[in-house]
């Protein structure tokens, strides 16, 4: 499968998501809201994962009729998120559009598309999400965030003028310049990150069984959304101010694209051992591009914290931190701390 042709796939299910209105429902929300502004500095982004833990005997034992019951068992041991999602989505008829049964191999290598589309069935079921007011967003096991308000917003097709380069082409052709997707807002940018970014840890924990290219650009999914996302915030701010104050007026939707923000640079770090594998290259260019100051800025205005940039990009500064760190940025050449 192509990356071109993958990504294709997953905007297919996304327009499936949209209108089944049938998923079946999971259990409470566990801890709700995301709540990360309310939290004390620095805030890491972490959750619980065993990439190394022993699945020899899932493997052996793996038939086409016990995948639901494997696919629990394998996340138990290696990412009990992902777990979580499978059990609250057990009875989703879907499920079997997206599974490979006929290996255990070709099984783990279409995790990156079953909990993609799965975490779609998820976050836009009716209970949930009403498209364009608010949304949810499956996190992780113990965190997810709910009614979060959108306000509609503007089609997400004009962030194109912002990218520079190619590096996104092939989902930019798809998302961004498609007349249907090109005119999805601000619920089409947040649907589509959460669920990409929901895929890298399915296969970054299973990286070892995974032979084909089924996989091979869930690094690049996971950047290039969040590249989308922090375009789309620069763009509400330079070009329709009015929905701007609106939307930085909201602590929920502030503390989801932080969140989203850190959970994204925590698993591109876990799965940068496997580039080639599960990403290409682009992937760390357009990571890199996504780190301009420009990007670092609206999203330090539009969540109110600031996030650190060397190696523990999965976290904010701490208040002392983040005081040196603004004086640092603001310092004319030459008079750096």
């Amino acid at each position: 499968m192509s990356r071109r042709v993958s990504a294709r796939l997953l905007t297919a299910c996304l327009v499936l998501a949209l209108s089944s209105g049938t998923v079946a429902a999971s259990g409470p929300a566990s801890s709700g809201d995301t709540g990360q502004s309310r939290a004390p500095d620095p805030y890491c982004y972490d959750e619980p994962s065993q990439p190394n833990a022993d699945v020899r005997d899932l493997k052996a034992s793996f038939t086409s009729s016990n995948w639901m019951r494997t696919l629990q068992a394998v996340y138990k041991r290696r990412w009990p998120s992902g777990e979580a999602l499978a059990i609250a989505q057990a009875n989703d008829r879907y499920w079997d559009q997206f599974v490979d049964k006929r290996s255990f191999d070709g099984f783990a290598e279409s995790m990156m598309v079953a909990i993609h589309e799965e975490t779609h069935m998820w976050d836009l079921d009716p209970s949930r999400t009403r498209w364009d007011v608010h949304s949810a967003a499956w996190i992780n096991a113990g965190q997810q965030a709910l009614t979060v308000p959108l306000h509609g917003g503007f089609p997400r097709k004009e962030i194109l003028p912002l990218i520079k380069d190619t590096l996104s082409s092939s989902m930019d052709d798809i998302y961004l310049r498609d007349q249907q997707q090109g005119s999805y807002r601000l619920q089409g940018v947040l649907a589509e990150q959460n669920a990409g970014l929901t895929g890298l840890p399915a296969v970054t924990v299973l990286q070892e069984f995974i032979k084909g290219v089924g996989a091979s650009n869930a690094r690049d999914i996971a950047a290039t959304n969040l590249r989308y996302l922090l375009l789309y915030l620069r763009v509400a701010k330079d070009k329709h101010p009015d929905y701007w104050a609106r939307i930085k007026a909201e602590p929920k939707l502030r503390d989801l694209v932080l969140t989203q923000f850190l959970r994204t640079a925590y698993w591109l770090e876990k799965s940068a051992p496997y580039t080639g594998k599960l990403g290409s290259k682009d992937a760390d260019r357009i990571t890199a591009t996504n780190y301009a100051p420009e990007n670092i800025a609206v999203l330090e205005e539009f969540t109110g914290r600031k996030v650190r940039l060397d190696s523990q990009k999965h976290c904010t500064m701490a208040p002392r931190q983040a005081s040196d760190a603004l004086g640092s940025r603001e310092a004319p050449t030459g008079q750096r701390r």
